[in-house]
């Protein structure tokens, strides 16, 4: 298990490289996270959804996703809930403190989807949630040394050197954790070192002499995380490439935004994430409205910004905009959720740039969709994951066909579009032809990008790390 000493000190990123090293290795692998908090989800080929960094770590060992490899998901939707999903299904809304309280009943839940994967993989690599020396989380924790103890899961800390004070991180750990947790870590991680690492030997042997774990490597830095699809909203940021102008306003509950990660790969996109605070540029060549935990609190929080103004400026300039999912939920006219599934019970008006209504209620959609687009008829993958139903005149110019049936809509006047398809841009096909749409030049190859990154970091941590000795390490769990 691959704890660390905070929050993204790379944890994700290291579960995806040795995935890849040890798959290549030609053992059978698969990764596994027992709580994750994100809004980042992704859907998964038994019908339910995990957060998108299990995703990118089963792809790195050759597997689909599923959800026994992250059985407990909250997605946050205000600053103390956050809806809970249970091996893959929606189970409700949970409030932090009754979430803290109960949590330790998800145990049985979390070691039966452990379990199955252990039956059938020859390596689990586990990760860990923030850090195992939140002393006042530690009860009843399932995410930590909770669930490793539980488990009989050998554990691995990680520091980021980056941050500065990795000697602090993580001796500092082992003052504070109490003794059996300290007895279940066999070893650390120093992450991000930049520079000549025999600079930092006589660090690495003092973290050794105070705490007594072995060290199993250095990491440098790599380069080319940014490549890589994003775990949560903290990691996603501007990419500086080309003319072409895509705008994303920054949502407070945005989601599923790996739909970025294509355009930012064009070296003739630049991708810029605008902040809560500041107008919307009036030089997009696209406005991206993305998805949302929460469509009409973000649709509140959009307004307060004066986005809504931008938007209506650029529509009349002949700008073009894009809604995905919850970002196409706010571009119609009106939006309802009587029942409260997607946060607090309400209506409102919407922003009127497309000519269609949604209704939240029902079962949430949570499917991977292969579709073709309309006109053209370019071939495209994604997955729906989504509640409510959109409909309404503009729906009638659908842009998208998903088994026979139109999805999507487009305003008369072709500038608006919206659709709940994610992963669309992927296909770069569909992306060359969507640029050029926009006057602008596709050169990347997306897909074989990203196994080309998710093979150099496996390259990368075969350099730094003793992978031999972390698999000696590794043990057969507890039944």
């Amino acid at each position: 298990m691959i704890q660390g000493t905070g929050s993204n000190v790379g944890k994700s990123l290291i579960v995806a490289g040795l995935a890849r090293a040890f798959a290549r290795r030609g053992l059978r692998v698969a990764p596994f996270k027992p709580q994750n908090m994100s809004n980042n989800a992704a859907v998964t080929v038994d019908g339910g959804e995990i957060g998108r960094a299990q995703a990118l770590q089963a792809r790195a060992a050759g597997l689909a996703p599923h959800t026994d490899m992250n059985p407990v998901l909250l997605k946050p939707e205000s600053e103390t809930g956050a809806q809970l999903v249970v091996q893959g299904k929606r189970q409700g809304v949970a409030q932090a403190k009754a979430y803290q309280r109960d949590k330790a009943g998800l145990l049985p839940v979390v070691l039966e989807s452990f379990g199955r994967l252990c039956d059938e993989y020859d390596l689990v690599l586990v990760e860990g949630a923030g850090s195992p020396a939140e002393t006042n989380l530690r009860q009843g924790d399932i995410a930590n040394m909770g669930f490793a103890l539980a488990a009989g899961v050998p554990v691995v800390l990680v520091g980021d050197i980056n941050r500065g004070g990795v000697i602090a991180q993580i001796v500092g750990h082992k003052a504070v954790m109490d003794k059996g947790d300290v007895d279940g870590v066999v070893g650390f991680v120093v992450n991000r070192f930049r520079g000549d690492q025999s600079l930092f030997d006589e660090g690495c042997y003092d973290i050794v002499r105070r705490t007594g774990w072995p060290s199993l490597g250095v990491i440098g830095w790599f380069d080319d995380a940014w490549k890589l699809p994003a775990e949560d909203m903290l990691d996603i940021a501007s990419n500086e490439g080309g003319p072409c102008k895509i705008v994303v306003p920054q949502l407070a509950r945005m989601c599923n935004f790996d739909d970025l990660d294509p355009l930012a790969a064009e070296p003739e996109v630049t991708v810029e994430i605008v902040p809560p605070g500041r107008a919307l540029p009036g030089d997009a060549d696209l406005v991206l409205i993305p998805g949302s935990k929460s469509t009409l609190g973000d649709l509140a929080f959009l307004r307060a910004q004066g986005w809504d103004i931008d938007l209506a400026a650029h529509h009349r300039r002949g700008g073009r905009i894009l809604g995905l999912c919850g970002g196409y939920q706010m571009l119609g006219r009106h939006l309802s959720d009587p029942d409260g599934v997607d946060g607090p019970p309400g209506e409102v008006e919407g922003l009127g740039l497309l000519d269609v209504t949604t209704v939240m209620g029902g079962d949430k959609r949570l499917r991977q969709t292969h579709a073709t687009t309309l006109p053209h008829h370019d071939v495209v993958t994604g997955y729906e994951i989504h509640m409510g139903v959109t409909d309404g005149p503009d729906c009638a110019r659908a842009w998208l066909q998903v088994d026979g049936r139109p999805e999507g809509a487009l305003s008369p006047d072709g500038l608006v579009r919206g659709s709940y398809l994610h992963g669309i841009f992927a296909s770069d096909q569909f992306r060359a032809r969507f640029l050029a749409e926009l006057g602008h030049a596709s050169s990347a190859r997306y897909e074989h990008e990203v196994e080309a990154t998710l093979d150099a970091l496996a390259d990368h941590l075969e350099r730094y790390m003793d992978l031999d000795l972390l698999w000696s390490l590794a043990r057969t769990p507890l039944a």
